[in-house]
């Protein structure tokens, strides 16, 4: 065993099955004993600097005492009950806040406890508003290059097969249309084409706004996003927006539809919504979608239901996350990272095997090139004293959104330092 590695991650290690992780060849996970502000404690006693907010879900940073009060008083009134033929207060009020907050006339939330069954849903909601209204053939879905929307069956079939995570599952997906993101004069037509060609097959249109996630932090303009919006407009499909990851001011705005003036027929969110505590998430229609499913026929409703969906403790954590939104400032906070990661990211486009720097708001991606070591990448940056976990070719950072001025350089400090070294080995 390893010096001061504690038994329990010693022992635990030989029955555990990480995400995303070839076992028999991978360094052993770092044992983590606490978290606090934007800081992980290591067993060992060393502490790093949460670049990417854990999975992009901690935006308060770790530990902020408004969620844990909130987190404290739920447990001691009702830590779940099932939400069917049942509801409470934090779910009802959560729901009416989010539809409060969200564009246009978003109103209508499902929620459930990931980001993958989010999708699922819309998914579901998308075919099922067809078949409701007499439109038995259309379920296919449009979605992107580059794009990413879960891991689960349904959802591993909209992301992109060659550059995503899925490809030895391509025998068992349902076939969906794949497009490329219409950023020029040709792809826009060829993507016009398309919506108007299959329209009688396609429920509905998805796409991440502005950033493409897992699929290697691609970003878009906001025209572009307005163009596929009117796309759907104009060809009578449905859009959903996957916020899972831009949601929550990641981007900019509270959620990144704002930036294109677009307000989706089904919009997706997860990740930072309890303010990275609890899992949950949600699937929020619009007036008209909703209106599908209203009928005498029992038929007609959404057969979904999670068993903890809706639970009261991660709605509570939502509502307090919501609270810190309004109190303090988040917005403002985004944009002097994006300025600072702007600044201090740029240097690394001039070393050898960077292909290309972008950021956009609390996001920043540095896209390398050549040959890749993830492990060594990753082991390297935690020697530097950061947690940050590149994937693909793509180091990047997306930190809490209360992280100092000085704990921010250290993480692009160290971002520049390991491939500068990298650069001198090519």
């Amino acid at each position: 065993m390893p010096q001061n590695t504690p038994a329990w991650h010693h022992d635990g290690m030989q029955n555990i099955w990480l995400p995303y992780t070839q076992m028999a060849t991978a360094s052993a996970a770092l044992p983590v004993v606490s978290t606090d502000g934007v800081r992980i404690r290591l067993a060992d006693g060393r502490e790093l600097i949460d670049g990417i907010s854990s999975w992009w879900t901690a935006c308060h940073g770790y530990k902020h005492p408004h969620i844990q009060e909130a987190l404290a008083t739920q447990l001691a009134q009702m830590p779940h009950v099932m939400f069917a033929g049942l509801v409470h207060e934090p779910a009802l009020r959560l729901a009416q806040r989010l539809a409060a907050l969200l564009p246009g006339d978003l109103e209508r939330v499902f929620f459930t406890e990931s980001g993958s069954v989010a999708v699922e849903v819309a998914l579901k909601m998308a075919v099922q508003y067809w078949l409701n209204q007499g439109q038995t053939a259309r379920d296919r879905f449009v979605c992107f290059r580059h794009g990413y929307h879960g891991d689960t069956f349904a959802t591993m079939a909209l992301c992109d097969p060659d550059e995503g995570m899925h490809s030895l599952f391509g025998s068992v997906f349902p076939p969906q249309m794949m497009a490329e993101l219409p950023t020029d004069d040709a792809l826009k037509i060829g993507f016009e084409r398309m919506l108007s060609t299959h329209r009688e097959r396609i429920a509905a249109v998805i796409v991440e706004p502005l950033v493409q996630g897992a699929g290697g932090m691609k970003m878009h303009d906001a025209a572009t996003l307005k163009f596929i919006a009117e796309a759907c407009q104009r060809n009578g499909v449905l859009l959903i927006l996957d916020e899972i990851m831009t949601g929550f001011g990641r981007t900019g705005k509270m959620f990144a539809c704002e930036e294109a003036g677009v307000v989706p027929d089904i919009i997706c969110l997860s990740k930072a919504l309890t303010g990275g505590t609890l899992p949950l998430a949600a699937t929020v229609a619009r007036r008209h979608v909703f209106a599908a499913f209203w009928s005498d026929d029992k038929g007609a409703a959404l057969m979904h239901g999670p068993t903890y969906m809706a639970n009261p403790l991660a709605c509570a954590a939502a509502n307090a996350s919501l609270d810190l939104f309004e109190s303090e400032p988040r917005l403002e906070q985004v944009a002097a990272i994006e300025i600072q990661l702007r600044d201090e990211l740029t240097a690394c486009a001039n070393l050898a095997g960077v292909a290309e720097v972008r950021v956009k708001g609390a996001i920043g991606a540095v896209e390398l090139s050549g040959e890749i070591d993830l492990e060594a990448l990753r082991r390297r940056f935690a020697e530097c004293g950061v947690w940050i976990r590149p994937f693909g070719n793509v180091v990047y950072l997306m930190p809490p959104f209360v992280i100092d001025e000085g704990d921010l350089r250290t993480l692009t400090s160290a971002i520049h330092q390991v491939l500068s070294e990298r650069a001198a080995r090519i």
